[in-house]
């Protein structure tokens, strides 16, 4: 009788030797993954006797559903910002013949590293995670040939014009959306770039004090790059504080060189995300070593990031 730990021990072992025909499996170990993903680090013996450490990436059942081809954009998003200079897993393997396993899978390069939540020494940090955002919006999309990619305008579109039945009055939802379908959809102010989607400092991992990966990537898209500036200026501003955002801020502007005319529409854009989860998602920070940040910390954080919003939008009326 084969046991299911055999079964995945033998598709391991499979999966080595597609990416090198003499080279064998020592070990595999499940890594966190979320519901985004089923996370195997892999280690694999080549033949000279080198070891080498992998990661088997299969898109979870939710996220086929929304995208059958995860696993093909994925490595195709890895491969562009790789060969950009971007801090990322090397992509290795794209399979989706189904031999394996019955869905499309990828490997990729295990990156030794972790995220870096300690508030000293954030400054240096803030800048080097600056450049990479502007790296990232600096590719060519047309060149890179990431049409597949979806579309932020058209997801926005439904976000903010289709109201959740309950609104989270303790985020000020119902403000925020009221400022937000007035103007939307904004004017354009940028030609559309690649977006990470969710660049913050879970998804940076370090190594001796530089960048050494940007991960997750399953939320980009083709969209304004004051939308990820957003994004991250909000994280920033809970984990760091305000002087750290705008440092980031500063830095990304210097890089980049943006037109910020809209970035208050993005930051309340940034703020709609948390709303009626924010419980959930400052559950977390005691694991990850700051038992500082809670629920009512992000929740001032959030108020003060909107009021500062809503001020700039004041002022430019």
């Amino acid at each position: 009788m084969v046991t299911h730990a055999h079964a995945h021990a033998d598709a391991d072992s499979r999966l080595a030797r597609k990416i090198d025909p003499h080279s064998r499996l020592v070990r595999a170990w499940p890594l966190q993954g979320g519901i985004s993903a089923q996370v195997t680090a892999l280690e694999i013996r080549r033949p000279d006797g080198q070891t080498q450490k992998l990661i088997l990436r299969r898109p979870g059942t939710q996220t086929l559903q929304h995208n059958p081809h995860a696993a093909a954009h994925e490595f195709r998003i890895l491969r562009t910002v790789y060969a950009a200079g971007v801090a990322a897993q090397a992509p290795v393997l794209l399979d989706p013949s189904g031999d394996i396993f019955p869905d499309p899978y990828l490997v990729v390069e295990y990156v030794e590293g972790e995220p870096d939540f300690a508030p000293a020494g954030a400054g240096d940090r803030i800048r080097q995670m600056a450049a990479h955002v502007a790296k990232i919006h600096g590719i060519n999309i047309r060149e890179a040939n990431l049409s597949f990619l979806p579309r932020q305008a058209q997801r926005l579109a439904d976000v903010i014009t289709r109201r959740p039945a309950r609104l989270d009055a303790s985020l000020d939802e119902a403000r925020i959306r009221d400022i937000l379908e007035a103007v939307w959809p904004l004017p354009p102010c940028h030609a559309p770039a690649l977006l990470h989607g969710d660049f913050w400092p879970g998804n940076l991992l370090w190594r001796d004090g530089r960048p050494a990966a940007v991960i997750d990537w399953e939320d980009a898209e083709i969209g304004d790059p004051l939308a990820d500036l957003a994004v991250t200026r909000l994280d920033l501003l809970w984990i760091y504080g305000r002087d750290a955002m705008q440092e980031f801020t500063n830095a990304y502007c210097d890089l980049a060189a943006p037109d910020c005319t809209h970035l208050p529409y993005w930051d309340l854009v940034a703020a709609l995300r948390p709303a009626s989860r924010l419980a959930e998602w400052a559950a977390g920070w005691p694991e990850l070593g700051r038992p500082d940040i809670t629920e009512q910390t992000m929740a001032a954080g959030h108020r003060w990031f909107v009021a500062q919003a809503l001020a700039q939008i004041a002022a430019s009326r």
